[in-house]
């Protein structure tokens, strides 16, 4: 049989019955003689519950100490899945991320893995238990618990299949698979039975929820078989599973996905000296930081001078801009830094790009005839990221996947 590993997310585990229906699709997939780890998320608004928390206490939280007390909605789901099993008649161990020894450096609230110790996971299977392990945190070299950033439980579940070289990795969801946009947003759009790990990638950097960008990328990176299925649908199906291969007919559909993003914010410094170097200049001191970028767009120089715009997260905008009036418009010499936190990002994305012309005009054009302005462009080989007005965003959304031939059966409401 097969070693599976398998992730719920809050909604999953929302409450006590939720958190037993979970134990009663894991006793399935046991009964059938498969090796199961078993990842999950706090329960539905506990981490934000816990942030409020903390900045009811401190209003910008010390980053130790607030993976110390975020990384507790885990801890709790995971001792109530481990009874549940119990329960019903199921072996099940719990674990922390310390416990499993997940390592990780000491990048506080957005952590990265290094390392995963295996040989208690194994330990436990080969005992025929099922192993459940707190999704999202992790321990550093010298024993504190860091957090892996919001959503880090799918990246949990995915460096666990990882390391366990697990035959398949099943990240159940309130979805029952990956659509061609937000169904929330475009009723007609359509699941996908399939997509590849590329399209993925870019639909998650994109702002597409459904799984978070790091799991998608430790899935490329360690080929690891990956399925999204949703937690409420007694028969789930087969889901949308992310594949290396290319679908045979994907030269049919050019476009896979419309992916957006409201959590971006822009800002423009002004007035750069136009010299070598000066990218550095005002990228450096935002990645030491810890804010990430996103897309970078710098304008013609004149008069020796230019202008240079890039997008962050909105919860980093005021950060960020700290960061560049403190000390990079005064060490450059900038004439002036101004920012919009009220814009998106909109993604097209597909691999039929690669053999197909006109998809960017077709893009430009549709825009235009809804008079929505494109203020920011960036292109890779299968996508194209367009940030335009926040008010904006919803309209884009649909006038793309229209024009795209995305649109299906409308989704019940």
């Amino acid at each position: 049989m097969a070693l599976i590993v398998q992730k719920f997310g809050g909604t999953s585990v929302g409450s006590a019955e939720r958190i037993k229906n979970v134990a009663q699709r894991v006793a399935r997939f046991h009964a059938q003689g498969h090796q199961l780890v078993v990842v999950v998320s706090a329960m539905s608004g506990e981490t934000n519950r816990l942030i409020a928390l903390a900045k009811e206490i401190q209003q910008t939280p010390d980053p130790r100490e607030l993976d110390v007390v975020v990384s507790t909605g885990e801890q709790v789901t995971i001792g109530l899945l481990a009874m549940a099993l119990k329960d019903i008649g199921i072996d099940a161990r719990s674990y922390t991320g310390g416990q499993v020894r997940i390592s990780t450096d000491s990048a506080f609230t957005k952590a990265r893995i290094l390392h995963i110790d295996d040989h208690a996971m194994r330990a436990d299977l080969n005992k025929g238990r099922v192993v459940i392990v707190a999704g999202f945190q992790g321990v550093d070299d010298a024993g504190n618990i860091t957090t892996l950033g919001r959503g880090g439980s799918d990246t949990t579940g995915v460096a666990l299949a990882a390391a366990l070289k697990a035959d398949e990795c099943q990240i159940y969801t309130d979805v029952d698979g990956v659509y061609s946009t937000d169904p929330r947003v475009v009723p007609e759009a359509r699941k996908l039975d399939r997509i590849t790990f590329e399209e993925m990638l870019e639909l998650a950097s994109s702002g597409s929820k459904v799984l978070q960008i790091r799991s998608v990328e430790f899935a490329g990176k360690y080929k690891v078989k990956l399925r999204v299925l949703s937690s409420f649908m007694d028969d789930p199906g087969e889901g949308t599973l992310i594949t290396f291969e290319e679908d045979p007919n994907m030269e049919q559909a050019v476009i896979s996905g419309i992916a957006f993003n409201r959590d971006e914010a822009k800002i423009t410094v002004l007035g750069v000296p136009d010299k070598p170097g000066i990218a550095y200049q005002i990228l450096g001191p935002v990645a030491d930081a810890n804010i990430d970028v996103d897309l970078i767009i710098q304008n013609v120089g004149r008069d020796g001078s230019t202008d240079f715009s890039f997008t962050v997260h909105r919860n980093e905008y005021q950060k960020a801009m700290k960061v560049l009036n403190d000390t990079v418009k005064p060490h450059i010499g900038a004439r002036e830094v101004v920012g919009d936190d009220k814009i998106a990002k909109v993604a097209v994305v597909g691999v039929g790009m690669r053999s197909h012309v006109g998809v960017a005009s077709t893009v430009f054009r549709t825009l235009a005839e809804e008079g929505i302005n494109i203020q920011m462009i960036s292109t890779s080989e299968i996508k194209i990221s367009l940030v335009v007005d926040d008010k904006y965003m919803e309209l884009a959304v649909r006038v793309l996947h229209r024009a795209f031939g995305l649109d299906g059966e409308p989704k019940a409401a």
